[in-house]
């Protein structure tokens, strides 16, 4: 299964994320509260997946997820966003992001992306 980052500002949505990806076989290998964070986590860490909030403080998701593809043109990244955050969604897409999700979080629809987004 794939080795996963996790990136949310709220602890609780990253623990829930993290729970949901472990039960399905998947492995945390780290977490981030902010965009700046991930950035340094995924250049130490190399994930095969990013599980990446969209808003965020200090850096918001988009500028992490185009620092991430400007280093490695490859990064999988799945963006998670609240609803009625469609702009924001369609910017992400068009700065390459692989997939995304909606919050509240379904437990099958985020183990389907992820396995989705891997091929």
């Amino acid at each position: 299964m794939a080795n996963i980052l996790v990136v949310d500002d709220a602890a609780f949505m990253r623990l829930m994320l993290k729970d949901c990806l472990t039960e399905g076989g998947h492995s945390v290998i780290g977490e981030a509260e902010n965009g700046i964070v991930a950035v340094e986590k995924y250049r130490a860490l190399k994930p095969d997946v990013v599980m990446m909030d969209i808003t965020m403080p200090e850096m918001e998701g988009i500028e992490a997820l185009r620092l991430i593809r400007k280093n490695d043109p490859q990064a999988k990244v799945i963006m998670c966003s609240a609803m009625g955050q469609q702009l924001m969604v369609v910017q992400a897409i068009q700065a390459g992001a692989k997939d995304f999700i909606v919050k509240p979080f379904q437990s099958q629809r985020v183990l389907e992306t992820v396995k989705k987004v891997l091929g």
